[in-house]
């Protein structure tokens, strides 16, 4: 598992200079929907899964999300929530 010092120092390093932890509740369902800013995230614990399109990924602590701006996606969140951390890139 990547230890989130190097996570950390890794997206800051990439341009990910808004970065925190955040939790969100169990069985949280958000409709499809894009960002302005490009996300690379860290789970720490619970799952997502993030369909872009392509069929639902499910994502597990340790595995590390990637959505670039603009990409439409949908993003639901198991039994136990989610916890993360997450670097957002914004355009210059």
């Amino acid at each position: 598992m990547i230890e989130t010092e190097n996570f950390t120092a890794a997206l800051l390093r990439d341009g990910y200079l808004d970065v925190e932890t955040r939790t969100i509740g169990p069985n949280i369902e958000v409709p499809l929907h894009s960002h302005a800013f490009d996300v690379r995230a860290l789970v720490l614990s619970g799952q997502a899964g993030i369909d872009c399109g392509q069929g639902v990924v499910v994502y597990r602590s340790g595995d590390v999300v990637e959505v670039a701006a603009g990409c439409p996606h949908t993003e639901s969140y198991g039994p136990q929530g989610y916890t993360f951390l997450v670097g957002r890139r914004h355009p210059a």
